[in-house]
């Protein structure tokens, strides 16, 4: 059986499972015909059964992690703040909502797991009204949950069913105040796991709470340096099979917000590889840009009806490109980077097993080059073993 101070981490990703003893990491292409503990134990039986239960430590990005809708009233705190917690959970922001303007806003179709509403310092009262509840009442959610002004909150409480009441994330010196909606957020990844038949089983062989993969990597990256030659400040982006997943220090952004992280992260849903293949390059075909960098890359469009090998580096170095671009000051996103300043680009995921160092570096510098108009080259660190979430998941 297992020895002290050995622990056994899995995570199970959209298209690997990977596993890391203290000796070797080992990746597999999941079978998505077999249920997933079925087919961990059929490829890797012989190791998991010499680990006891409390040694085993999963982490998972295969149910796609949870979406929110965030309704609130000003973007510099309020949605900013509930934004920063929500991704820093691996959580998926779905939409969020102005209050004033909330009467505009269209349903989504999707089934939201979490609303999140906010806004507003606890001295204020009468903020959220029947337009609230109206919205609330056409929207399809699952959980509810309020963290804003504390006056507000017998109102919403005796008008909205099954709200949950936490303190607000806005104290009163505007500050931000993230632990309570965090740990209901990453508790209510763990219920939601609970009830999704395929991944409930792994409890079976662990006796340790089941984190989102996102969430575990932002625990890391204060850590990286043990293994990796990363010179802050430096962005860390995941591709994978489904989402995008970008975690960047925090001095790269002008309007710091203070909080205990020294990291955040912001995902970009459809930018994935496999699941998302069709939103990827339904965002390439509306990007400026892209028909140089395929002409750079010496193919053209018909590449996107391709189902080759080829194609797949091509998706893997658009990825890169739009992720980037949508970070920079060329597109007023949610956030804008100081792209300038990065020392180091760490990339991990699928991506590290599909290009090589020189097919990042060229799409990095092609867009430094064309965006930026800039020669600036930020190193390139590969994670080719796929090593970084080891670090975060140790110690959980």
């Amino acid at each position: 059986m297992s020895k002290m101070n050995d622990k056994l981490l899995i995570d199970v990703g959209s298209t690997y499972f990977k596993l890391s003893t203290p000796t070797s990491i080992e990746q597999h292409l999941r079978d998505f015909n077999k249920d997933i503990l079925d087919d961990l134990k059929y490829k890797c039986g012989n190791t998991i059964d010499s680990y006891e239960k409390d040694d085993v430590h999963i982490c998972s990005s295969a149910n796609g992690g949870l979406s929110t809708l965030i309704i609130g009233l000003t973007n510099s705190f309020s949605l900013k703040y509930a934004k920063n917690i929500a991704f820093n959970s691996g959580i998926n922001i779905i939409e969020t909502v102005m209050y004033q303007n909330i009467e505009e806003y269209s349903i989504p179709s999707d089934v939201i797991d979490v609303v999140i509403i906010v806004g507003g310092i606890n001295s204020n009262s009468d903020i959220f009204g029947a337009d609230l509840y109206s919205y609330l009442d056409k929207l399809n959610y699952s959980n509810v949950v309020y963290v804003g002004s504390e006056t507000q909150a017998p109102a919403l409480k005796e008008n909205i069913e099954n709200i949950v009441i936490l303190p607000n994330i806005i104290d009163d010196k505007l500050h931000i105040v993230e632990e309570n909606l965090k740990v209901y957020l990453t508790n209510l990844y763990q219920e939601d796991i609970e009830g999704k038949e395929d991944i409930k089983h792994l409890y079976d062989i662990t006796s340790n709470q089941i984190y989102s993969t996102p969430y575990i990597v932002n625990k890391t990256l204060p850590m990286i340096n043990t293994k990796f030659a990363v010179v802050n400040p430096f962005i860390l982006i995941d591709i994978g099979g489904a989402t995008t997943d970008i975690h960047y220090s925090k001095d790269l952004v002008d309007d710091n917000i203070v909080t205990e992280n020294e990291y955040d992260r912001l995902v970009f849903k459809k930018l994935g590889v496999y699941k998302s293949k069709e939103s990827l390059i339904f965002a390439a075909q509306n990007n400026e840009f892209v028909y140089e960098l395929l002409t750079h890359l010496k193919v053209t469009e018909n590449i996107f009806e391709e189902q080759s090998q080829k194609a797949t580096r091509v998706l893997m170095q658009l990825a890169i490109f739009l992720v980037l671009t949508k970070m920079s000051h060329y597109k007023q996103a949610y956030i804008n980077l100081k792209l300038l300043s990065i020392n180091s680009i760490v990339l991990t995921g699928g991506i590290t097993k599909v290009l090589s160092a020189e097919e990042i570096e060229d799409i990095i510098s092609f867009f430094y080059k064309k965006i930026l108009n800039s020669d600036h080259n930020p190193v390139t660190v590969l994670d080719t073993n796929y090593d970084i979430w080891t670090l975060g998941a140790k110690g959980n």
